[in-house]
């Protein structure tokens, strides 16, 4: 069985580091099969862009199964695509048509700095991380899990939260460029459980403080975070991030 192709016209973010101002330059991708990915696609034009010895266009990426949160950037003005709960590179081309034009542009923050084209800087979000997304016990071996008896909905919700890639697209289509609902789900995954709550203070006062230090925004409840992220996470868990850094304040 032979499979569709579609032809499209690219319009791509060019920029190096270090240039004050970048530019959309456009590209045609012809006979791109429908059953392709969407970095599959940019893999051809990028052969294309070879051979006629011209730069290829940089982008990131790394798994290719929307569990590494890299290859993150904003198509048609939505981060990750249009698809619902879909990383880029798991975004197949048989969601576009025939003569779509396409505007591809990187996470647009102040704390990610822009490296080149379609790549940025996101170690802010490791920092975050290091700064306290983490818990400091002896958890033991796989038989201990049952020694704390967990309920199945808080186990869930834990799940969920740590669900969470760091892929950045919450940050990428908050107005504000806000953080707050990958810190909270960072948060949430060791909040709910009993192994977390040692250090449950701490957390919650040195990863916020290391959000704004890092240049994020402050969250204002736009919800296009919930909306656009990959991986479904809610803003319930904003809530419970506030809650928690209050009651680190005040205790």
């Amino acid at each position: 069985m032979i499979s569709k192709t579609i032809n499209l016209t690219l319009k791509v973010w060019r920029q190096n580091r270090g240039e004050k101002k970048g530019r959309l330059e456009t590209y045609s991708a012809k006979n791109i099969s429908v059953d392709m990915s969407f970095l599959e696609m940019l893999d051809v034009v990028n052969e294309e862009l070879t051979k006629n010895k011209k730069e290829t266009i940089a982008f990131d990426h790394d798994c290719r199964e929307g569990i590494c949160g890299m290859c993150g950037a904003v198509v048609n003005g939505r981060p990750h695509g249009h698809e619902k709960e879909t990383t880029l590179c798991q975004l197949h081309m048989r969601h576009f048509s025939d003569g779509d034009i396409i505007v591809i542009e990187p996470w647009r923050a102040r704390a990610f700095p822009l490296i080149k084209d379609l790549v940025v800087d996101r170690s802010a979000l490791d920092n975050i991380i290091q700064a306290g997304g983490f818990i400091s016990v002896n958890a033991g071996g796989a038989p201990d899990a049952n020694a704390l008896p967990i309920s199945k909905e808080i186990a869930e919700a834990a799940f969920n939260a740590a669900a969470c890639i760091g892929c950045g697209a919450c940050v990428a289509a908050c107005p504000n460029a806000s953080a707050m609902l990958f810190v909270s789900a960072k948060v949430s995954q060791f909040a709910l459980l009993p192994q977390g709550r040692p250090e449950a203070a701490r957390r919650a006062r040195t990863m916020v403080r290391m959000m704004d230090q890092c240049g994020f925004g402050n969250c204002s409840n736009e919800t296009e975070c919930e909306a656009e992220c990959p991986k479904g996470i809610s803003i319930s868990n904003i809530a419970r991030l506030n809650r928690e850094f209050l009651k680190a304040e005040f205790s």
